[in-house]
């Protein structure tokens, strides 16, 4: 896909619009951004000066920079999305699940944003796919149902098929269980508890707070004297970690193929019950009192 030449006075003039010096964006790093937003529109076809200036005038161009800042690592813009725009995403996820099931959703959609992964030595941030044809929250709405949409659809695909429900009421109390279920959630809160123990404490800290004992991230930055967009970061990337640690050891050491490590975690995101964070954490001193935890 070609991107089309941007006249740099046009985008020097929006780059003052946009306010992205205020973010540490470079005006070349914003034209780019702008050429790859207008190569989404005119895929097939080279523009009209007129179009082209027509399209880029019409972006959300502020929402754009702060997009491209975010993606870029800048911690400035960082700090300012999470302060801004967490109230969108739990506003939105309490709209599509009221039960506060989708919260979590929000959570960890925070680790794909600010790009914790890398690939050929650049940041994967899920910011890349923000072109500024709407505006931000609109855009982080949609994200955030795309999500909910997804795991609905996991969940429908491991659930029992309506002729095995109907005879398992019918014929029992308590319906059978997978046998391998108890294996696959031991092998998990194992794999979970190695995972753990080689965190820093300060990470360890920061999960027991946040998950176990459910303080808030403005209560666990006062613990560990860090802005809460430094504890929602830093909780993201421990995330990230722990899940990968995770997959190696359950893959590497208890040779589980893809498709049952899949089925491990959906049994273990059932329930809580059976693996709960606070017990495992209890091992190394992190938790100071019972609480419920919540979903990492």
């Amino acid at each position: 896909m070609r991107s089309p030449r941007i006249d740099w006075g046009l985008a020097t003039r929006l780059y003052r619009r946009a306010g992205a010096e205020r973010w540490g964006v470079a005006p070349d790093v914003f034209a780019d951004a702008l050429a790859t937003s207008a190569s989404r529109v005119f895929a097939d076809r080279d523009p009209t000066s007129r179009e082209l200036a027509g399209l880029l005038e019409s972006l959300h161009l502020k929402d754009l920079a702060l997009a491209v800042a975010c993606a870029a690592g800048h911690d400035a813009a960082w700090e300012h999305f999470v302060r801004e725009y967490r109230s969108v995403l739990y506003r939105s996820a309490d709209a599509i699940d009221r039960s506060g099931g989708a919260r979590e959703l929000a959570d960890s959609l925070y680790a794909d944003l600010y790009g914790l992964s890398e690939r050929d030595g650049e940041r994967r941030s899920l910011f890349r796919y923000y072109h500024g044809r709407s505006r931000l929250a609109t855009w982080l709405r949609a994200v955030l149902a795309q999500r909910h949409v997804d795991r609905l659809r996991a969940q429908r695909r491991v659930a029992p098929l309506p002729d095995e429900t109907t005879e398992q009421t019918a014929g029992a109390t308590t319906p059978p269980s997978d046998p391998d279920r108890p294996r696959l959630l031991t092998l998990i809160k194992d794999a979970l508890a190695a995972a753990l123990s080689r965190l820093s404490t300060r990470d360890r800290l920061r999960l027991g707070c946040y998950y176990a004992q459910e303080l808030t991230l403005a209560e666990v930055g006062r613990l560990t004297a860090e802005h809460e967009a430094t504890v929602s970061r830093q909780l993201a990337r421990t995330r990230r970690t722990l899940r990968e640690d995770l997959e190696r050891q359950l893959r590497d050491e208890a040779r589980l193929s893809d498709a049952e490590i899949a089925q491990g975690f959906a049994y273990a995101m059932e329930n809580a019950g059976p693996i709960d964070l606070g017990e495992i954490l209890d091992s190394t001193g992190e938790r100071k009192k019972s609480a419920a935890p919540r979903s990492i």
